[in-house]
C-alpha cells in the first residue's frame, strides 16, 4: 500500500527536527545503513525555510542580542519571557540590519540591549518613544576590558568597585546614591582623565583606559539608560536571552559539528522556530509547491546544463539542476527512457555518477507543468 506523500513528508520532517534539535546523533539511529536511509529520506528538509508569523502584539519589554553563526551574525528579538519574536541575518550588526529586525515588531515600552552603535541608532529611528535599558552585565564587562581586573592606580580600583556596585542597586534611592558616588569620584580623580603625555612625538592621554571608563559611565548616566528598570520593571540584563536562546543555538551547533554554513544557519532558524511552534506542527511550514530559483527553469522538457556539463542542444534553452538541493518531483530521463531521481542521487551521495551519466547519453529534466505558474 502506497503512503500519501504529504503524510510521509510530515513524518520525515518530524524525525528530522527531533534529530536536529535533540541530542541524538545519526550513529544512534541503528548503524550506517539506517543513517544513510535517514539522510536520504530527510535531505529535502534542509530546504524548508522556517518562519514565524507577523508580530501583532505590543509587548512591554523586548530583549535583543546577536550571535555569530559561522561568518553570519544572527540578530534575535525576544520578550522578557523569552518568546521569540523575530530574527535577522546580517554580515555585521549595522544600523540597517537592526532596523530590518525592529521594523517587524511593534514598539515596546522598553528595549534591553548591549548598547552597540548599530542597535542604538536603529532604536532612535524605528522606536523613538521606546526607553532603553543598557544591559548591566555588558556594561561591567566593558569596564573590566578597559580597567582589567587589577587596575594599577587607586583611581582605577575605585572606579572598578563603583561599576561592580551597579549590581547592588535595588531601589531609586540606591541609584541616586550610586550617581553621587560617581560624582565624588570625578571630583577626586577627574583630573587624571585629562592628563596628557608625549609619546613618539604625539600627545596621548596618560590614563587612556581610565578615561574611557569614565566617559562610558558618564554617557550612560546622562542618557538615563542604566536604571530604566527601576521605573519600568523590565529586565536589567540580556542574560536570559544569552543563556536561554543563544546558548541553546550553540549547543545545537556543537552537537552537529561539521555542518556546512547553510545548514548551520538552518539549524539555528529551526531552533528558534520550534520554541514557538511544536515540532508536531512544523509540517505546516512545508511549501505546497516547489520553490524554484530563476536559474532552475521550470520547463517540463528542456536540455539542461548539469553542473559543468552541457548536455543536449544548448540553443534550445538552459537551466540548472541542483543535485545538492534537488526539487522533489524532478526526473532526469535518458534517451533510452531510463529515469534517474535527483533526490535519490543526492541522498545516496552518488552525485559523482552524474558525469558518467552525461557522457553516456544526454539527459532531459522533467518537471510538473504547474511549475510554470
Amino acid at each position: 500500500m502506497r503512503r500519501r506523500e504529504d503524510v510521509s513528508r510530515r513524518h520525515q520532517l518530524t524525525a528530522f527536527l527531533v534529530w536536529l534539535i535533540g541530542k541524538t546523533s545519526q550513529q544512534d539511529l541503528g548503524g550506517p545503513a539506517a543513517a544513510r536511509a535517514f539522510r536520504r529520506d530527510t535531505a529535502w528538509c534542509w530546504e524548508v525555510e522556517p518562519s514565524l508569523g507577523p508580530v501583532e502584539t505590543t509587548h512591554h519589554s523586548v530583549l535583543v542580542d546577536g550571535i555569530w553563526v559561522g561568518s553570519w551574525c544572527l540578530l534575535i528579538a525576544v520578550t522578557e519571557h523569552l518568546q521569540v519574536l523575530a530574527w535577522q541575518w546580517c554580515a555585521r550588526e549595522s544600523t540597517a540590519a537592526w532596523t530590518a529586525l525592529l521594523e517587524r515588531i511593534p514598539a515596546p515600552a522598553v528595549i534591553v540591549c548591549d548598547g552597540g552603535a548599530g542597535v542604538a541608532s536603529a532604536v532612535r529611528q524605528t522606536w523613538p518613544q521606546t526607553r532603553t535599558q543598557r544591559c548591566l552585565f555588558h556594561v561591567q564587562m566593558n569596564i573590566r576590558q578597559h580597567l582589567t581586573l587589577r587596575p594599577r592606580t587607586d583611581a582605577g580600583r575605585r572606579l572598578l568597585a563603583l561599576s561592580r556596585a551597579l549590581s547592588a542597586v535595588t531601589t531609586v534611592e540606591d541609584a541616586i546614591n550610586w550617581q553621587v558616588r560617581l560624582d565624588h569620584w570625578w571630583r577626586a580623580h577627574g583630573h587624571l582623565t585629562k592628563e596628557r603625555t608625549i609619546r613618539e612625538g604625539r600627545w596621548w592621554f596618560t590614563h587612556e583606559r581610565l578615561r574611557k571608563t569614565w566617559l562610558l559611565l558618564r554617557k550612560l548616566t546622562r542618557d538615563e539608560v542604566l536604571f530604566t528598570w527601576l521605573d519600568y520593571g523590565n529586565p536589567r540584563t540580556t542574560s536570559a536571552l544569552e543563556g536561554g536562546i543563544n546558548n541553546g543555538i550553540r549547543h545545537v551547533l556543537r552537537a552537529h559539528r561539521g555542518m556546512t554554513e547553510d545548514h548551520m544557519k538552518r539549524a539555528a532558524e529551526w531552533f528558534l522556530t520550534t520554541r514557538e511552534i511544536p515540532i508536531r506542527d512544523a509540517h505546516r511550514l512545508i511549501p505546497t509547491t516547489p520553490t524554484l530559483t530563476p536559474s532552475m527553469c521550470p520547463a517540463s522538457s528542456i536540455w539542461q546544463d548539469f553542473f559543468s556539463f552541457e548536455v543536449g542542444d544548448g540553443g534550445v534553452g538552459k537551466a540548472q539542476v541542483h543535485v545538492h538541493r534537488p526539487v522533489p518531483g524532478d526526473r532526469l530521463v535518458r534517451t533510452d527512457l531510463v529515469v534517474f531521481d535527483p533526490v535519490v542521487l543526492s541522498a545516496f551521495d552518488e552525485r559523482h555518477r552524474v558525469g558518467d551519466l552525461v557522457e553516456e547519453q544526454p539527459l532531459v529534466l522533467q518537471r510538473p507543468e504547474p511549475a510554470f505558474a
